[in-house]
């Protein structure tokens, strides 16, 4: 390995020495010991460009740095006009694969194959465009037309684990394949961000977070990695580290759509963090708000007052007047300070929230579900173990139950502060899995 970092990069970059897959294994390895390097690269391009005589093979070198600096528009355009070898044919594919182009990305591969490059690699660059494309039963017979030592390398290992995944094979064959390719090279970011997403979905968040900065360590960084990591560093509200990955995409996609649209919306929710201190102590609260008053000893005609007033937890009593109370047919000056009693022992009071009162919301039909059914609408909001960003709409929103949740439209949640498209589909995801959905949807 010390061999690889101590390569000199201007001299690869700039010298009319042979270069091949071996000079760009050398490039991105040197960067990977060490990222300080990037700078290095970077200008030892800018060299290359001032050439004032640049050469088709010249051109290729120029093509794939802009290539591995993340300039996949000018590495398009600039591998076009090179000398129409091999190399120049395989990186346009993987420069055209990167711009979204998979069916351009699939011809050049095909023609890198006929110039002569590796017949194994162009396959598994046609199988993983071909996966893009939404065709992953193509990709899988590309795979399997493959045979030999290729198929033990952890390129081949990821693109098959991929596959499977996106066929919808067994998650454990997935993983498996995954951690097979990691095995191969612990540094695979596909495979790495592959596993991050596996472990994920399965709830284990520090273990996916774990792999998912690894993943982002290698070079070319791995633009979905780095999305993927910003979203769980916004989770734990480590929004300048969030900001710090979408910074990353921005330097070599400036105009990435969603790197864009993150980068804002944790700059946002960075300004926002003012008072993590309120905003747990707005938890608490309304977990006091939330809690039953059939949890309190009262008399039978208090409860029954309230059961006629339709007034279940504390929050409804603190968003009630005492004339409200007293007007209530039995309900006396005795009742009323039962009730004021109650309250005080949760240093709470009658009608101090009365301002919050919710406006008259669309009832749900309950009659036709059944007990069990009725009780999962009485499950508090914590079950679905929603994302930081998504908790918080909910407590700013004063959500408590799944059947308080149920009552809003995806537009009432998307006008809390901070609560965007990502987390309206994760909301809408958890309820599914509940066969409940909201209101409208």
């Amino acid at each position: 390995m010390a061999q690889v970092l101590d390569v000199d990069l201007r001299e690869i970059v700039l010298s009319n020495s042979t270069f091949g897959p071996q000079e760009i294994d050398y490039l991105t390895r040197a960067i990977l010991g060490d990222a300080s390097r990037v700078p290095v690269l970077r200008d030892a391009v800018s060299e290359l460009e001032a050439s004032e005589q640049l050469t088709p093979a010249m051109a290729v070198r120029l093509g794939v740095c802009y290539y591995l600096l993340g300039r996949t528009a000018r590495a398009v355009e600039t591998l076009r006009s090179s000398d129409g070898s091999a190399l120049a044919l395989f990186y346009l594919g993987r420069a055209q694969f990167a711009l979204d182009e998979y069916t351009e990305a699939i011809t050049s591969y095909q023609a890198a194959k006929g110039a002569g490059y590796s017949g194994d690699q162009c396959a598994l660059a046609i199988a993983e465009a071909q996966r893009y494309l939404g065709d992953p039963a193509a990709a899988l017979t590309t795979l399997d037309n493959l045979s030999g030592a290729i198929e033990q390398t952890a390129e081949y290992l990821y693109q098959r684990g991929a596959t499977v995944a996106a066929i919808g094979g067994n998650p454990q064959e997935v993983v498996a394949l995954y951690e097979r390719a990691v095995s191969c090279d612990a540094r695979h970011a596909g495979a790495l961000f592959g596993l991050a997403l596996e472990y994920d979905r399965r709830g284990d968040d520090d273990r996916a977070l774990e792999l998912c900065e690894r993943a982002v360590q290698g070079y070319p960084t791995h633009v979905g990695s780095l999305l993927n990591l910003g979203l769980m560093y916004e989770d734990r509200l480590r929004f300048d580290l969030a900001q710090a990955c979408y910074r990353r995409i921005l330097d070599s996609f400036p105009n990435d759509p969603r790197a864009r649209l993150y980068f804002r919306d944790a700059a946002a929710s960075r300004d926002s963090l003012v008072d993590e201190d309120g905003l747990k102590r707005n938890e608490r609260l309304n977990q006091l708000l939330s809690i039953p008053v059939t949890d309190f000893e009262l008399s039978v005609r208090s409860r029954n007052c309230l059961q006629k007033m339709g007034v279940r937890t504390l929050g409804d009593l603190t968003r009630i007047s005492e004339m409200e109370l007293l007007a209530s047919k039995n309900f006396g000056e005795t009742s009323l300070i039962e009730i004021r009693d109650m309250l005080h022992s949760r240093g709470l009071d009658l009608g101090m929230y009365v301002d919050r009162r919710p406006e008259p919301e669309i009832p749900i039909d309950t009659s036709q579900l059944s007990p069990d059914e009725q009780a999962v609408l009485e499950r508090p909001i914590s079950d679905l173990n929603l994302s930081v960003r998504a908790r918080k709409c909910m407590v700013r929103l004063g959500l408590n139950t799944l059947g308080e949740l149920i009552r809003k439209t995806g537009d009432d949640l998307l006008e809390c502060k901070n609560f965007g498209v990502t987390s309206l589909n994760e909301v809408r995801e958890k309820l599914s899995q509940l066969n409940l959905k909201l209101r409208g949807d």
